[in-house]
């Protein structure tokens, strides 16, 4: 099924979906087409921020875009028409917009107008192949070679193409790629204020991190200004800056989820946190013996992959840990399945992908796996379906040089394992004190349904495997 209704024969109308776990609006980030551009069933037409993920949403029908509702930058109500499309195009006159105008045209200045709707059901089969927008030539284009210039940087850049040429700074919008953008907007640099430095001046990751960091210095550059060098819609900014000794920053999408699923937990769920430390030599030097194994060409072996197995056979040995709190029905819901989740930092924030039915992997397909998960998240491309469902999750601070935390379980699972530095300490070895690879575990669980001795023999059972990592082949 697909959100979209008929305004009449000629004219269809595409409505914001719900993409998954009954999510109820949506921020607009990128419209991958303009008024007048031809678009194909299942071509992807926009980029949405959920509260979970960033998607890609197909168009399911052939057409020429009449118009667009909302501006990027726009959060809109599921249900809410988001585009229009002539279905039949030279048919007849075509009535005019209601409202809408295309967006990333600097000479433009739409009233972005909403049409809430009722829920629609879920939009199925997101996340096709990229766009082939085919592009009508617009009337009133500037003669001016300067404006030209500008007209072909940014067809370019949205082709996926290096710009041909560089654009003045005074001559039009800045050059850069849509993450770019992103970036700068969650920033709050103004892209006009970004000196390129990639070619043909397009504006990498590293001028808008170099534009950001003079911030904090005495000697900085003037205060931060409205994100997104204004094209003339009417994008909500993504920083506010009231001073320069303060700066505003809407709490929405992925940041307002973790809020809000933070605090549910932390109020919801009585935690209880034990630590061990354990010395990890042995398990450091299975790494390095993975690594040259011919069955783990090809994938990612660190200490992660060793500490998730891990975690995996001490389920197994103490299965009750693996359970959910149904507070409607007062019932303990135990899981004969491990979602493995593994917490991830994204541009957007912490998300928190789980490997599904981890516990039937393979050393090769978890590491896999692992990877998969990992190299998605950080290009912003993990989906709903793959957020949802978790039931214990690993988090590794040790990749920010700390030794140890007190995680916050995520909603609806038991447990949560926190994993510190590997650093190396003098240690009591075979009697004697000897330099050794340690790190500290820290294990968080839910104490309705998990006690002090059944937490225990979990923390205990993984730090004994990765104390003496032989114990995976007696235990699994």
């Amino acid at each position: 099924m697909t959100t979209m209704t008929e305004t009449s024969a000629r004219f269809r109308e595409f409505k914001m979906p719900d993409v998954g776990e009954g999510l109820t609006e949506a921020e607009i980030l990128k419209w991958f087409v303009q008024p007048g551009d031809t678009v194909t069933d299942g071509q992807v037409v926009c980029e949405v921020e959920t509260a979970k993920a960033a998607v890609e949403l197909p168009i399911p029908f052939d057409g020429v875009v009449h118009e667009l509702r909302f501006p990027e930058g726009t959060t809109v109500d599921v249900g809410q028409v988001i585009i229009a499309i002539d279905v039949a195009p030279g048919s007849g006159d075509a009535p005019a917009p209601a409202a809408a105008a295309p967006v990333q045209e600097p000479a433009a200045e739409p009233e972005a107008e909403a049409e809430p709707k009722g829920r629609t059901p879920v939009l199925v089969g997101y996340g096709v192949a990229e766009s082939s927008t085919k592009r009508r030539p617009r009337k009133g284009a500037s003669a001016a070679p300067e404006a030209a210039a500008v007209a072909a940087a940014v067809q370019a850049e949205l082709n996926g193409h290096a710009a041909p040429a560089a654009v003045p700074a005074q001559g039009g919008r800045p050059l850069a790629k849509p993450p770019v953008r992103k970036l700068a907007k969650d920033l709050g640099i103004d892209l006009a204020t970004v000196v390129p430095t990639g070619k043909d001046g397009i504006i990498t990751r590293e001028d808008v991190h170099a534009a950001a960091a003079p911030a904090a210095a005495p000697a900085a550059a003037p205060a931060p200004v409205p994100a997104a060098p204004a094209p003339a819609v009417a994008e909500a900014p993504a920083v506010v800056s009231d001073s320069a000794r303060e700066t505003r920053i809407p709490v929405k999408g992925v940041r307002k989820a973790i809020a809000q699923a933070m605090v549910g937990s932390a109020f919801t769920a009585p935690h209880v946190t034990e630590f061990i430390t354990v010395d990890v030599t042995r398990t450091m030097k299975l790494v390095a013996e993975l690594k040259e194994d011919k069955d783990m060409a090809g994938v990612r072996v660190n200490p992660l992959l060793v500490i998730a197995k891990a975690l995996l056979v001490a389920i197994k040995r103490n299965p009750e840990v693996n359970a959910a709190w149904d507070e409607a029905n007062q019932e303990i819901v135990q899981k004969h399945y491990v979602n493995l989740g593994i917490a991830a930092a994204t541009p957007r924030g912490l998300i928190v992908p789980n490997i599904k039915d981890a516990h039937d992997k393979t050393l090769p397909q978890l590491a896999a796996a692992l990877g998969e998960l990992v190299t998605t998240a950080r290009d912003g491309k993990t989906s709903p379906a793959a957020m949802a469902g978790g039931t214990v999750t690993i988090t590794n601070v040790g990749v920010f040089g700390v030794d140890t935390g007190t995680p916050i379980l995520n909603s609806g699972e038991s447990a949560i394992l926190a994993v510190g530095a590997i650093k190396l300490q003098p240690w009591v070895h075979k009697g004697k004190v000897k330099p050794r690879q340690v790190t500290t575990l820290a294990l968080s669980f839910d104490h309705r349904l998990v006690d002090g001795e059944l937490g225990s023999k979990v923390l205990a059972d993984v730090a004994a495997i990765l104390e003496q990592p032989k114990r995976l082949i007696t235990w699994a």
